[in-house]
């Protein structure tokens, strides 16, 4: 049996907001410790059925990077639902979902320049 695991480094300011957020994982392409501007780790709790969330950021993140990278979670998690369940319906409206928020997110764009 193999093991594999993933770190995180979170380095906090005075108000103990994420600073920088650094990551390895030791099944990931490329050696070495990399930065990321944010990470959201959800974990299935079996014994209370709830889901227990940990999202974090930097100050650094624009808004635009935000909305993206949740747009991008949302698109990830259709593709998983459909191969962990088969559930082609879930996946189709997720999926939909994310197309309506990218074109939010595009629009909202060309606004604003």
């Amino acid at each position: 049996m193999k093991n594999s695991e993933i770190n995180f480094k979170i380095n906090l300011d005075e108000k103990n907001l994420p600073k920088t957020i650094e990551w390895d994982a030791s099944d990931k392409e490329g050696e070495g410790v990399e930065q990321t501007k944010s990470i959201s780790l959800n974990v299935w709790d079996n014994q209370n059925h709830s889901t227990l969330r940990i999202d974090l950021w930097t100050e650094d993140m624009s808004v635009v990077e935000m909305k993206r990278f949740y747009i991008d979670i949302l698109g990830g998690m259709a593709q998983t639902i459909l191969n962990s369940t088969g559930d082609e319906f879930m996946s189709e409206e997720i999926k939909e979902l994310c197309d309506r928020l990218v074109q939010h997110v595009n629009e909202e764009n060309k606004s604003s320049k």
